[in-house]
């Protein structure tokens, strides 16, 4: 058992680690083109739009609820694959919609995540940028959901894979338009929309090869997907507070030009140990979770949140020491060069030492989050009492 999820962790673990060396060689590319200016800053605002959306709901609230009901589906023998393609239709009708409103609502969104940007070109630029960009909260929100299918398969590298085509997509695109001439700020928010395309369909394909073809279809409400719905309620709740956090900050950051782009690449440097720690831990135990707490194995439940979380924590507080004692030459290797100047690298150490401190704690709510959706998987209810795991029966059927 701890010997599977470990390696279930380490392989997501290492694709989020080349994930992350390739996001570092697009973000080294990108602080060269354009440092900490007008035009970066517009970019990051449009960028993180659909970003915050898609952790808010995708990855957030519906994969923590999904993947554990669609893992007691597939070990129960039940409809699995028409419960993962009501969920692909009513997410993709849903989303869709949202995709509408968003981009058309675009100025609105910009200033509340931005209003220090107003009166000048940033805010021009964030604007269009965003309606460029929005879309990618529909194409990447889907390939969640697959994505959440082929864990449960036991597919973790097709599941892993995925973030790196949108660096290496980053990384070409900046090439061409520096070889080409391009406008660097245009070709950016172009590629976003364009990553999702390649994300989803890499996907998509994965999850055929697994023997689920999603297929476009009409929605239906039916008593699983409320289900779903009522499940993911309370992680839309927490995950707004983490959002919130975020728009504040760039809220006070619009203000003062250059900001939003230095906590962007602190940003950067932070995700590194969430993702290859706090994430791949939280992703491989979800369905292990979830998978022993249905079956009855209350012990081997507890052994592997218990491992899960020793793990954790053995990387993450070595990792949250050097973000903060090395800040500056970390900053100053990775990012000082072209247009990104010594006065970035101070605000941006500051900054990363700051999230630092924090690493520790974010890690843990990862690695806490899968615990809460796996007890409370549909046809049953475990709590732990006394250091042990009991089950007790559920007040709904499944």
């Amino acid at each position: 058992m701890t010997r599977s999820l470990i390696r279930n962790v380490v392989t997501l673990g290492g694709w989020t680690l080349l994930s992350r060396g390739a996001g570092f060689v697009r973000d080294v590319l990108m602080a060269n083109y354009l440092g900490a200016g007008a035009v970066s800053d517009a970019f990051f605002v449009a960028q993180s739009l659909p970003n915050m959306f898609r952790r808010f709901f995708a990855e957030g609230a519906f994969n923590q609820a999904f993947v554990p009901m669609f893992a007691k589906k597939v070990e129960a023998g039940e409809d699995a694959k028409g419960f993962a393609q009501d969920a692909f239709n009513g997410m993709a009708a849903l989303l869709f919609v949202f995709t509408i409103v968003g981009t058309l609502a675009m100025p609105l969104l910009v200033w509340a995540m931005a209003s220090g940007f107003s009166g000048d070109a940033r805010f021009d630029l964030a604007v269009s940028y965003g309606e460029i960009g929005f879309s990618y909260i529909l194409f990447v929100s889907l390939v969640a959901l697959m994505s959440g299918v082929l864990v449960t398969q036991g597919r973790f590298v097709e599941a892993g894979f995925v973030p790196v085509l949108m660096n290496l997509a980053f990384i070409v695109a900046m090439w061409l338009a520096d070889a080409m001439n391009w406008n660097m700020g245009l070709t950016l928010a172009w590629t976003l929309p364009l990553t999702g395309l390649l994300q989803f369909a890499f996907t998509w394909f994965s999850a055929r090869s697994a023997g689920y073809t999603f297929t476009l279809g009409r929605p239906r409400l039916t008593p699983d997907l409320r289900r779903l719905a009522a499940i993911a309620g309370p992680a839309i709740l927490a995950g707004g507070v983490v959002q919130i956090n975020l728009l504040v900050g760039r809220q006070v950051a619009s203000h003062t030009e250059g900001a939003v782009a230095w906590l962007s690449y602190a940003d950067r440097l932070y995700q590194l140990p969430l993702g290859v720690v706090g994430i791949a831990i939280g992703t491989a135990l979800l369905p292990e979770l979830s998978r022993r707490l249905r079956s009855g194995d209350g012990e081997g439940g507890r052994a592997a949140f218990n491992r899960g979380t020793e793990f954790a924590l053995a990387l993450t507080v070595p990792a949250a020491v050097a973000l903060i004692v090395l800040a500056i030459p970390l900053v100053e290797v990775l990012f000082q060069r072209g247009a990104f100047g010594p006065e970035d690298t101070a605000n941006t150490a500051l900054a990363l030492a700051a999230y630092g401190l924090g690493l520790p704690a974010f890690v843990l709510h990862k690695v806490l989050q899968p615990l809460y959706y796996a007890r409370r998987i549909p046809g049953g209810r475990f709590a732990m009492r006394s250091g042990r795991w009991r089950s007790t029966p559920s007040s709904r059927s499944g």
